[in-house]
């Protein structure tokens, strides 16, 4: 079974990414529609609610170099995190650059066993068993990463739905809820759900009354958009927009605006 097939994101890939930010009501609609022409990703399969944990440690240099560039005035843009996944997280840890241009997303990630991340920031952990993709990707972390000098800013979390096309090359589609985040200086992968900040309510993003909450819809493909995807757009009447979890989970934890 591959990568892709098992639900386990590849250590490099370059595809197209469309958010969409949508009533949480409609995450359950959307997903038996698109059952037509996908099946739920390894991870989501064998949860018992059909969603998985993911959390990110972000980070950026000391003046958010990566934060300002992602106000929507300069198409290319990149940012940096420390993966984990589970309510629980255990090594291993996935070290990632996310790098976009418009829609367009190329994404290299390390996958590192050692607990103590902060040794392999800092360059006093050399991890002997990474294979030759991880250690080329590390490698290219821990460039940006001295030439930004960055440091940890925002810890999040959310619970993803996840699933992949049967019939394209290549179709993905998650439905990311529950999104939470705080404030983190340290090197610190363990959510505390007393510490948490939600992040996903209608009140946030509309200035709206219901304060219903939010989910991120997206679609991920190699190249171009599958037709069936256009009728779900009409059916579902959504609208485009955009959304950044690091943006958004600072100025929530941090009270920082552009």
């Amino acid at each position: 079974m591959s990568d892709n097939q098992a639900g386990v994101s590849p250590l490099f890939f370059e595809r197209y990414e469309i958010k969409y930010l949508i009533p949480y009501r409609l995450v359950d609609p959307i997903s038996e529609y698109v059952k037509a022409y996908c099946d739920m990703d390894y991870y989501s399969e064998i949860s018992p609610d059909s969603f998985y944990t993911i959390n990110s440690l972000y980070l950026d240099s000391p003046v958010h170099t990566f934060y300002h560039n992602s106000d929507g005035v300069n198409p290319k843009r990149f940012n940096m995190r420390i993966r984990s996944y589970g309510d629980d997280p255990k090594p291993p840890y996935f070290f990632e650059v996310k790098e976009k241009t418009a829609d367009f997303v190329k994404k290299s990630r390390a996958k590192v066993k050692t607990a103590n991340i902060q040794s392999v920031l800092e360059g006093t952990y050399n991890p002997e068993d990474v294979d030759m993709g991880s250690k080329k990707n590390l490698d290219k972390f821990l460039s940006f990463a001295q030439i930004y000098n960055v440091q940890p800013q925002v810890l999040t979390q959310y619970r993803r739905r996840a699933f992949l096309s049967n019939v394209e090359d290549y179709v993905r589609i998650t439905f990311d809820v529950d999104l939470k985040c705080k404030e983190e200086n340290t090197f610190n992968l363990w959510p505390n759900p007393r510490e948490m900040l939600s992040y996903d309510s209608s009140l946030i993003f509309d200035d709206g009354v219901s304060n219903e909450s939010l989910a991120i819809l997206e679609l991920k493909c190699e190249s171009r958009v599958p037709l069936w995807y256009l009728d779900l757009i009409r059916v579902f009447e959504l609208e485009r927009g955009s959304f950044s979890k690091y943006g958004n989970s600072l100025e929530r934890a941090t009270k920082l605006y552009l």
